[in-house]
């Protein structure tokens, strides 16, 4: 703010003054009449964010004071803008009556829009999740807390280290993010949109747990089992008082608090969420990823779902099997056709009922919820049908609501305006007096008519009749020609091109009687509408869980008819972890290639943990790697999978390490971000993980990247003995399998014809002969002088002694010597005193060197 000197300013400006002060870091749209203005630097800042003019008003220490405002009517849009660019705006309404105010009129700010509140449906997307989450630090890691304001979904979870803390906020995707001052971990946050500074006291543990105790109408959380978890509730209670402070209003539809625990997920770091391009691809667009193929849901609620589940696979085997046999129930019964039509007209429920419970819905939204309501009993005729468990289950949450239906069918007009000002909402019927008042306030028709005709007879002149406008009321319209027959009691209202117009004692009254109605009648049709919310909150929770029920049933739904429609298999799930796949296939590649796509195998058990897969590149190597997680993943969310048969263990942990790009923001080369994404697989990998490797080294030079990849592959080979994809150039590595008995070479082949090159994209079992690198680089363009050029000295470094590769024991999979200590070379260097050659000597040496070499 420019100034803070309050006595020099008007009173409205001392008002508004006295506001801002309160939200200093938020612009405030400050409600004058028809506008919401903004003043000083909030103006500036909207005008260059909003596109918007800056004018100026007043003055302050002789300066104009810039000013900026946007109409009332479409302030939705310009909150859009501002939300999706991070900011959060405070507004402002007048709450006073201006007939009876001495002065401003009473201003306050009724809610504080911020990007991750928001539960307006103009502000959302309706199929991707909107979350605010608060992270916490302590000495013993980090806890997370987040939540969903359009839903109630209230999380906790716990991550251990940063790494942890950076796959959360890769999964989460938070529209806002609230961090302590104190906060270590800068650089893991600082790139993201609606960053919040909170100050360390807010995350107070014992606050925290009051907080949460009032809300949930508890003593202690222990019956939501996250007790012991301090971290997580200390952010929980930061994040909590930070939405009560915005929404200004009861939260009832926020009715508990759950745990998160990668006990119970399949944990995917950051990397591997980005690589495997679940719902983002890698540029960061929407179109081509996992969830772009799978996402066929009827509703926005099970489109969210959907990609829930994606980011959060499951361990649980339980769990998957009911969705498995919901599935195959759908398909034996071929419901998947009627249970789409059937959801699709449902709509979101799961937003309306939120903006029911923050009493922010709109006409149209009872009206939705009625018509989803009238849609229930037909559903549950289907779902009787089933003879399978799980599918009963769903039936019973999403049972019909019978009392909640006859009241919007009695109370909500067939069509309603998009706001309860405009009127008309309350359905003719429902109040008696509201249709009397109704009657009234649309000018009682009849009456007018009658008027008309009586004043026509009467005066003779057949050109009159009765009008009214919302500007000048009711009048008596006569044309020119005929004003001079006008009786004498008529009252001259108007006067037009061609007509006059005039107003009676009589149409006077009955004008009076109008407005009186109009005003009454609205006051009144607002108080039915506020009742709604106070009839339909009772039954909050079975609302939340009729919601919950039928965004389930769509996902599993969407399920089975892309299962039917893309060729889909039931995976056989096992507790022991391990991957056997028949004739398997990469979901998004098969639907983006016209050419038919070469399915392939993949067999990885306890005797045979890791593939070293070699072949030329554009073959297929990571193309298999990736089709081999994505399969796995799917199982784990209960989905089928694309293959010919699939038997998927149980996987703690998928790790891929494929493809890798600057990092400049944070300094870091693209061989160091290829390295800190190695060592986190090096850590952190078990034996019930599933880790993807592509070109381990290629970022340094030929010998260290050899010497790392062979060390890399034989840790976790020996080690670590995760079940593993090692795509890799260094031919050498195929050596491995001669001395690690469960490590196996694969390969994809390609056919060289007349130095062209055919890709065969299918999986063979041993190692790849060549690499056909100087093939790919004819087919890029590259210059055919370079091409044989390249020829010419491939032929002479393959005649020369490729370097031997010791392997290193089991037990010193740390160190890989590269050269023979014993070479005649190393023991004339190691008698040499460098210092003491003369430049002549050294050349001299070196060119013996060379000799016997």
């Amino acid at each position: 703010m420019t100034t803070t000197d309050f006595s020099s300013h008007t009173p409205m400006m001392r008002q508004y003054l006295t506001i801002k002060a309160e939200f200093p870091h938020i612009l405030v749209f400050y409600r004058m009449g028809d506008f919401y203005e903004l003043f000083f630097d909030d103006a500036k800042k909207a005008s260059d964010l909003l596109d918007i003019s800056l004018t100026a008003r007043g003055k302050s220490g002789g300066n104009a004071i810039p000013m900026a405002g946007v109409p009332y009517h479409a302030v939705e849009s310009y909150l859009a803008k501002l939300v999706q660019l991070g900011e959060s705006v405070a507004l402002c309404e007048q709450i006073g009556d201006p007939a009876t105010s001495k002065g401003p009129v009473e201003r306050k700010v009724v809610k504080v829009v911020t990007p991750g509140t928001v539960s307006d449906e103009a502000l959302l997307s309706d199929r991707q999740d909107n979350l605010i989450v608060a992270i916490a630090e302590t000495a013993q890691g980090f806890g997370l807390a987040y939540l969903d304001m359009t839903s109630g979904r209230f999380v906790l979870t716990e991550p251990r280290n940063s790494e942890q803390l950076q796959a959360e906020l890769q999964r989460l995707s938070p529209a806002e993010l609230l961090y302590p001052e104190s906060f270590s971990q800068m650089p893991l946050i600082e790139q993201r949109k609606g960053l919040r500074r909170r100050p360390d006291w807010e995350y107070d543990l014992d606050t925290a747990v009051k907080l949460l105790n009032q809300q949930f109408g508890t003593k202690e959380l222990s019956g939501f089992g996250v007790s012991e978890q301090t971290r997580g509730l200390a952010a929980a209670g930061c994040l909590f008082q930070y939405v009560k402070d915005s929404q200004r209003t009861a939260l009832p539809h926020i009715r508990a608090i759950i745990s998160e625990s990668s006990a119970t997920g399949v944990v995917l770091d950051a990397a591997t969420r980005r690589n495997l391009e679940l719902t983002v691809n890698l540029s960061g667009g929407l179109e081509n990823t996992l969830a772009s193929i799978l996402d066929k849901s009827a509703t926005p609620m099970g489109s969210r779902l959907l990609k829930r589940w994606l980011h959060f696979p499951l361990r649980e085997l339980s769990t998957l099997t009911n969705r498995q046999n919901a599935i195959s129930d759908i398909l034996a019964q071929d419901l998947q056709e009627e249970l789409f039509q059937l959801l699709k007209p449902l709509g979101d429920v799961e937003r309306i009922v939120s903006r029911i419970a923050l009493r922010s819905a709109r006409p149209r939204d009872f009206a939705r919820l009625r018509n989803a309501l009238q849609q229930l009993d037909e559903l549950q005729q289907v779902l009787a049908t089933s003879p399978k468990d799980y599918l009963l289950q769903l039936a019973q949450q999403t049972q019909p609501m019978p009392q909640i239906q006859h009241l919007l069918e009695q109370a909500i007009v067939e069509n309603p305006p998009v706001l309860i000002r405009d009127g008309g909402v309350i359905a003719p019927g429902y109040h008696q007096e509201l249709d009397r008042l109704r009657d009234l306030s649309d000018g009682a028709t009849d009456f007018l008519a009658e008027i008309e005709e009586r004043e026509k007879a009467r005066t003779g002149i057949h050109s009159l009749k009765v009008g009214y406008n919302k500007v000048h009321g009711f009048f008596i319209e006569v044309g020119r020609a005929s004003s001079g027959d006008v009786p004498p009691e008529y009252i001259r209202r108007q006067t037009l091109k061609n007509n006059e117009r005039y107003i009676t004692e009589e149409l006077k009254q009955h004008e009076e009687t109008v407005l009186s109605a109009q005003s009454k009648f609205l006051a009144l049709e607002k108080r039915l509408y506020e009742e709604l919310f106070d009839q339909v909150l009772p039954q909050l929770a079975e609302l939340q869980q009729l919601a919950q029920g039928l965004a389930e049933l769509d996902v599993l739904n969407t399920f089975a008819e892309r299962a039917e429609t893309l060729n889909y298999v039931k995976p056989q799930l096992n507790s022991q972890p391990g991957v056997e796949i028949e004739a398997g296939r990469h979901p998004v590649v098969e639907q983006m290639t016209e050419e038919a796509f070469i399915a392939n195998p993949v067999a990885l058990n306890q005797d045979r943990k890791m593939l070293i897969i070699t072949g030329p590149n554009m073959g297929g190597k990571s193309t298999y790697m990736r089709q081999t997680a994505l399969i796995v993943l799917l199982a784990h969310i209960g989905c089928y999978v694309p293959a010919s048969t699939a038997k998927i263990g149980m996987v703690d942990r998928i790790f891929t390490r494929i493809g890798a790009s600057d990092d400049l923001a944070s300094g870091r080369s693209t061989f160091m971000v290829e390295m800190t994404e190695t060592a986190n697989i090096l850590h952190n990998a078990t034996d019930k993980s599933l880790v993807l490797l592509d070109e381990i080294g290629r970022g340094t030079s030929t010998y260290d990247g050899l010497s790392l990849a062979w060390a890399c592959a034989e840790m976790l080979a020996n080690k670590t003995r995760a079940f593993t994809l090692f795509a890799s150039h260094y031919f050498e590595l195929t050596l491995l399998a001669e001395q690690i008995p469960s490590l196996a070479n694969v390969h994809l082949d390609a056919v060289e014809h007349n130095d062209n090159i055919i890709f065969m994209h299918a999986v063979q079992e041993g190692a790849a002969s060549k690499s056909f690198g100087l093939q790919v680089a004819q087919l890029a363009g590259v210059p055919k002088t370079v091409i044989h050029r390249a020829k010419q000295r491939l032929a002479e470094l393959e005649n020369q002694q490729a370097p031997s590769i010791l392997p290193a024991s089991e037990a010193s999979f740390e160190q890989l010597p590269l050269m023979d200590n014993n070479h005649p070379v190393v023991d004339v260097l190691a008698a040499t005193d460098i210092n003491d050659l003369s430049p002549r000597q050294a050349l001299d040496l070196l060119f013996n060197l060379k000799e016997q070499l």
